[in-house]
């Protein structure tokens, strides 16, 4: 009776693991632990730019940067997704928002709608860090970031950066999503 009662447990936090997991996939149809080959196959036949690292100092870790040299990524407001791999395992994408097109009020409401949504659907995030920095020649950026971790390990963070010259009074925002698995990584 109590090695059934231990089984059935372990079948439990499984289950929950495995659905608490699916909740927060990585985006673009992509899953924990995928090789950088359907990211590859994707950015080719997309004719998309591919920017790859190899870190000397981890040897385990590939970094892969792919951007549009004609504007967004397709049918998407990204403009540009970054992924990292530990032995050959997704563990993070990274979506960028940065449109250099955008005002200023543009980029804080597609911010706005971004949160709203992801918090929609992964329930409120805690704010993790707010900082604003003022240089010398008159640039002031304001930072923000919020997260997620509905399981340890696996979490989702929100960052917004505005910077505004006051010199020339202009400004321009940035915005990403960070979809992050230390669960697929190999320590």
């Amino acid at each position: 009776m109590r090695s059934t009662l231990l089984i059935f447990s372990f079948w439990l936090i499984a289950c929950a693991l495995s659905q608490a997991q699916a909740l927060l996939s990585p985006p673009f149809g992509l899953k924990w632990g995928d090789s950088p080959q359907k990211l590859f196959d994707w950015a080719e036949n997309q004719k998309l730019d591919v920017t790859l690292s190899l870190p000397g100092h981890q040897r385990d870790e590939r970094h892969v940067i792919i951007k549009n040299s004609t504007g967004n990524l397709p049918s998407h407001e990204a403009s540009s997704l970054e992924a990292r791999f530990n032995k050959g395992k997704l563990y993070e994408v990274t979506l960028n928002f940065a449109d250099p097109k955008w005002s200023l009020s543009t980029a804080k409401m597609k911010w706005n709608e971004a949160r709203s949504t992801l918090t929609s659907q992964h329930g409120p995030f805690k704010l993790s860090g707010k900082k604003r920095d003022t240089s010398k020649d008159k640039f002031v950026t304001d930072a923000v970031s919020y997260h997620i971790e509905p399981v340890s390990g696996l979490f989702l963070m929100m960052s917004y950066t505005e910077t505004r010259d006051s010199l020339r009074n202009t400004s321009k925002a940035r915005f990403s999503l960070i979809y992050h698995n230390d669960n697929v990584v190999e320590r």
